[in-house]
């Protein structure tokens, strides 16, 4: 077990034949911490399916990455389309309907009843009593609440495709990682003077591109394998948001969502994009917690982050996948 966390730690490839690397070696990763973070979480999501591909593997695998960010109409296709229920939700919610008026259109849904109520009565709200009605969990929610659960519902089935292969196995953490990065980039966007329910979409829609870039993988790569390679895997990272980002345009969503997605880490990017970046680097921190690669007391957690940041990733330990 330690071996295999220092190796996730340590820089080193997730393939079969590798040794772990000096402790000494992630010190001088390029791009700090964030980078090592990022490096670390690839690791882990691919540990027990990376392998040793080919270059001309890997680069077939990017290459159709960055040609589908060039027509995001065909990579669109690769993956379900939004359920228009849940637009019409949402532009209910912009039009500032009644409480009551919204309990009338959940209610028609009786999946959409069962997931308002739950989630009013999960412990990142911690109601008194239980919450039995839906005016009830909507007073709970509030209307925020409410617009963010509708893109939660959108999402779900969208980044969990019912596919083979590696997708298959990555695709629940792939998807536990975007719940985590939507809720904690909406807790950073208010001190960045950026939307909450902007940070929420662009978190809940950045992991689009690399579940595609998964599935791409499948098509080229050893059966349930995917590239273990710690710079393929940045690249994939870096590629996946920009096709992430460009299917965002194509389905119309909000042009600041697409921006922050396709430059989240860039230098003196604007303030929604550093929200996305800070919530995606937190929420990674979750799951590697969470996956026991690292603790709570860990340099990338005392080191990377603030003490804001810190409380907000512990808030992130009540969120239910």
């Amino acid at each position: 077990m330690k071996n295999w966390i220092s190796r996730l730690r340590g820089g080193a490839d997730n393939t079969a034949d590798t040794k772990p690397a000096p402790a000494a070696e992630a010190d001088e990763h390029p791009g700090g911490i964030p980078a090592e973070i990022e490096a670390t979480y690839y690791r882990w999501l691919t540990a027990s399916s990376g392998y040793e591909a080919s270059d001309a593997v890997q680069a077939a695998i990017l290459d159709q990455v960055r040609a589908l960010a060039r027509d995001p109409a065909s990579a669109a296709e690769l993956v379900p389309r939004v359920p228009e229920v849940i637009p019409q939700l949402l532009r209910s919610l912009q039009d500032e309907a009644s409480n009551a008026e919204l309990a009338r259109q959940v209610a028609q849904d009786v999946v959409l009843v069962a997931e308002v109520i739950r989630e009013a009565n999960s412990a990142y709200y911690r109601p008194m009593s239980p919450v039995k009605t839906v005016e009830a969990a909507l007073m709970m929610l509030g209307q925020n609440g409410l617009r963010m659960l509708l893109a939660r519902i959108a999402f779900r089935p969208i980044i969990k495709l019912q596919t083979t292969g590696f997708t298959r196995l990555a695709a629940p953490h792939v998807w536990a990682q975007s719940e985590k990065c939507a809720l904690a980039a909406s807790l950073m966007a208010p001190g960045l003077t950026a939307g909450a329910f902007e940070a929420y979409l662009a978190g809940l829609m950045q992991n689009l591109g690399l579940v595609v870039g998964f599935r791409l993988a499948d098509r080229l790569c050893e059966e349930n394998k995917v590239p273990g390679s710690s710079e393929f895997g940045a690249q994939l990272l870096t590629e996946g948001r920009l096709l992430s980002a460009a299917i965002a345009k194509h389905w119309d969503f909000p042009q600041e969502v697409a921006d922050a997605i396709a430059h989240a880490g860039d230098p003196g990017e604007e303030n929604l994009a550093q929200a996305l970046a800070l919530g995606d680097r937190i929420a990674k921190l979750r799951m590697l917690i969470d996956g026991h690669v690292i603790d709570d007391d860990d340099d990338f957690v005392t080191d990377g982050l603030d003490n804001f940041q810190r409380r907000c990733l512990g808030k992130l330990g009540t969120v239910e996948s």
